[in-house]
C-alpha cells in the first residue's frame, strides 16, 4: 500500500473518492446488466462486468498518466483539441450513430464507438479556463474579451444542441457560472442568459410549425410534460425507479437483488442511482451522494490555493461539471427533474465518457500535484499557460 501512495501524487482524498466510485460502479454495473446479459450474452452474466472492470481499469491509467503530466500544458493541448471537436461534431450530426434515437456518436473500427460531445465538453471547459487567465486584466470588455470567450461556447452547445439538449444545457450552464466566477461582466452573462431563453421559445415555435425541422424536440417536450403530469402513462421509467427506491428503504436488498433492474430501461446508465438505493438502501444513496460532494468540497480547495489562475479556473470547471452532471442524474432517479438521458460520472456503464470523466480527474489532481510539489509555482503558472 505504502509503495502505491508513493507512486500517486495530488490529492489523496481524490484519489479513496475514485476508488470508492470505483468500486461502486462495478457493483452497481454488474448487478444492473443481468437482463442485458441474457438478451445478448446467452445469460453470461460476468461478460458485462469483466468488460466494465477493463474500462474502468483503463480509465484509472488514463487518470494515473494525465496526472503526471503539468496543468499547464492542458492549456494549449485542448486548445488543438477544441478545434478537432468542433467539426467531429458537425460530422456525428451528419454521419453518426443513432443512440438513444438520436446522432451522438461516430463508429470506430472494431465494433467501437466516440461520443464527441464528451471531447468538447472537457476541451471547452479548459479553453474557457485559458482564455479568463489570459483576457484578466481586460475581462470587462466586450469585443476583446467577451466575444472570444462566449462565440466557441455558442458553437458547441449549438452543434450539441440537436441531438442531446440536456448536454447542451449542462455544458452552457457550466460555461456561465465559469464566466462568472472568471469576473465576467454581469450584464454580458445575463445577456446570454436572456438571448438563451429567446432562442429555446424561438425553437420551440418552429418545432411546433416544422415538426421535421427539429424531430427531438417532441421528445424533450413531452418529457416535460409527463414530468408535470404524474399520472401520464410515458413516466414508466421514472415510475419504476421509484419503485426500486421504495423497495430499498434503509439498508437496501443488499447486492444483486434487485428486482426492478428487470423492469427498468437502461438501469446500468440513466437510472443506476436507483439501482444503487435498491440494493444499499438510502444509506448508500447518501454514500453516494457524500463522495461527489467530497470531490467537489476537494476542488474548492485547491481553487482556493491559486485564486483567480489557471489552476483554479481549470479545477473549478472540471468539478463543478461532473459534479452538477451527477446531481442532474440523480434528481431524475428520485423524480426531481424530468429525464435527460445523463450517466451518473465514473459509475454508469460506458467507455466514451469515462475515459473523458478519468482525464477530468486526473487534470485535477495535476493541479493539486504541483501545488504541493511548489506552493510558489502556481502564481507563475498566468503567463505559461497563455
Amino acid at each position: 500500500m505504502q509503495y502505491i501512495l508513493n507512486r500517486i501524487k495530488g490529492d489523496k482524498i481524490i484519489w479513496l473518492v475514485v476508488i470508492f466510485l470505483s468500486i461502486l460502479s462495478l457493483l452497481a454495473v454488474y448487478s444492473s446488466t443481468g437482463t442485458l446479459a441474457y438478451k445478448y450474452q446467452g445469460g453470461n452474466t460476468e461478460y458485462y462486468m469483466i468488460k466494465h472492470f477493463v474500462i474502468l481499469l483503463f480509465g484509472l491509467g488514463i487518470m494515473w498518466l494525465t496526472h503526471l503530466i503539468k496543468y499547464k500544458y492542458y492549456g494549449r493541448i485542448f486548445q488543438v483539441a477544441l478545434w478537432i471537436a468542433i467539426p467531429l461534431l458537425a460530422l456525428t450530426l451528419l454521419i453518426g450513430l443513432d443512440l438513444n434515437d438520436a446522432k451522438r456518436v461516430l463508429p470506430l473500427p472494431f465494433g467501437l464507438t466516440f461520443q464527441t460531445s464528451d471531447l468538447a465538453k472537457l476541451a471547452l471547459i479548459i479553453y474557457l479556463a485559458r482564455i479568463l487567465t489570459i483576457r484578466q486584466e481586460r475581462i470587462k470588455d466586450f469585443k476583446r474579451a467577451f466575444l472570444p470567450i462566449i462565440i466557441p461556447v455558442l458553437l458547441v452547445c449549438f452543434l450539441i444542441f440537436p441531438a442531446n439538449f440536456s448536454t447542451a444545457a449542462i455544458l452552457f450552464t457550466t460555461s456561465l457560472v465559469l464566466m462568472f466566477i472568471g469576473r465576467v461582466s454581469l450584464k454580458h452573462i445575463f445577456s446570454m442568459i436572456g438571448i438563451g431563453v429567446v432562442v429555446m421559445f424561438t425553437l420551440f415555435m418552429v418545432a411546433k410549425a416544422y415538426p421535421k425541422t427539429l424531430p427531438r424536440f417532441d421528445t424533450w417536450i413531452s418529457r416535460i410534460e409527463s414530468f408535470s403530469d404524474k399520472e401520464s402513462e410515458e413516466n414508466y421509467q421514472v415510475e419504476q425507479a421509484k419503485i426500486a427506491i421504495a423497495k430499498g428503504g434503509l439498508i437496501g436488498k443488499m447486492p444483486g437483488n434487485s428486482e426492478q433492474r428487470n423492469f427498468l430501461p437502461h438501469p446500468y446508465s440513466d437510472f443506476i442511482f436507483a439501482i444503487i438505493v435498491e440494493e444499499y438502501g438510502l444509506i448508500g444513496g447518501a454514500l453516494t451522494v457524500f463522495l461527489y460532494m467530497i470531490l467537489l468540497f476537494r476542488a474548492v480547495k485547491i481553487v482556493i490555493r491559486c485564486p483567480r489562475n489557471f489552476g483554479a479556473f481549470l479545477t473549478i470547471g472540471v468539478a463543478f461539471s461532473l459534479v452538477f452532471q451527477a446531481m442532474i442524474n440523480m434528481g431524475v432517479a428520485v423524480n426531481l427533474l424530468p429525464v435527460t438521458g445523463q450517466t451518473l460520472p465514473l459509475i454508469s456503464m460506458g467507455g466514451t465518457s469515462i475515459w473523458f470523466t478519468s482525464i477530468a480527474i486526473g487534470i485535477i489532481l495535476s493541479v493539486s500535484k504541483e501545488l504541493e510539489n511548489n506552493p510558489e509555482e502556481d502564481e507563475q503558472l498566468q503567463a505559461v499557460a497563455a
